[in-house]
């Protein structure tokens, strides 16, 4: 079964309005880029620029971002003018090879139609022994999420139907020819108090529900606040690799 498309587009506005980035990621990409002395990063799929903000903004690199929705950028060129982003999906990366020392993505990859032919440009523009970290939901992630999953248990099927397994994405990793490959977690809980996000769907999972389902979810959550702040947990699974170095790749 395929799961539908979620239209970005039409979405902008409350991804823009609701989406915060997870201060684990944050932390980890960042050292990441320091340690490396990462002077240029790509962000794939930028959407509407959160995490290219704080990202440039704490590591003083220059952030680069594609995404393939127009609304998206528009967003993010609302608040960020200066920003270098273009419009393009991940299997079609508009730049020379060896451009950048660091590749991210955040919740992006379940999105990706040709994750091969993605990996292949990432290791393509990825300088020799540069970084790639795919941030994604491992299944137990999935199983995990408070409110998504908790608040609305319909969501999890569909989620595991469109999650590529942390091990497929390895595979894929490999047949790209990127190599040392790790993984980290991060997780945080948090007091939920506003849910006018869940209200207006600003999460694409929730699109793919009925009416109804969200519905009771929303009415979980309302029964659930009436005795105090939801614990909300918020946790992702970082796939790190990395491009080979000048040595491995000219043998």
């Amino acid at each position: 079964m395929t799961e539908p498309a979620t239209n970005y587009q039409a979405l902008a506005a409350e991804y823009a309005r609701h989406r915060r980035v997870h201060p684990g990621v944050v932390e980890e990409i960042v050292t990441a880029a320091r340690r490396a002395a990462a002077v240029d990063l790509l962000e794939v799929g930028c959407g509407s620029g959160n995490y290219l903000e704080v990202i440039g903004g704490l590591t003083g690199a220059r952030v680069v971002g594609i995404d393939p929705s127009s609304a998206m950028l528009d967003q993010l060129r609302a608040r960020l003018p200066e920003a270098e982003v273009t419009v393009a999906p991940g299997e079609a990366i508009p730049f020379p090879d060896r451009s950048f020392d660091l590749i991210y993505s955040v919740d992006v990859i379940h999105h990706v139609k040709d994750r091969d032919a993605y990996f292949r440009e990432v290791a393509r523009v990825l300088r020799p022994s540069g970084t790639i970290v795919t941030v994604t939901d491992s299944e137990e992630d999935l199983a995990r999420r408070v409110p998504l999953t908790s608040h609305f248990p319909e969501t999890l099927a569909h989620e595991r139907r469109r999650y590529p397994t942390i091990g497929t994405l390895r595979d894929e990793m490999t047949r790209a020819g990127l190599i040392d490959l790790r993984e980290s977690n991060v997780e945080l809980s948090y007091p939920l108090t506003d849910i006018a996000g869940l209200r207006n769907k600003a999460y694409s999972s929730l699109h793919l529900i009925t009416d109804e389902e969200h519905a009771r979810g929303i009415a979980r959550l309302e029964a659930d606040l009436a005795n105090g702040p939801i614990e909300a947990r918020s946790l992702y699974t970082l796939l790190w690799g990395r491009a080979p170095n000048e040595d491995t790749q000219s043998v």
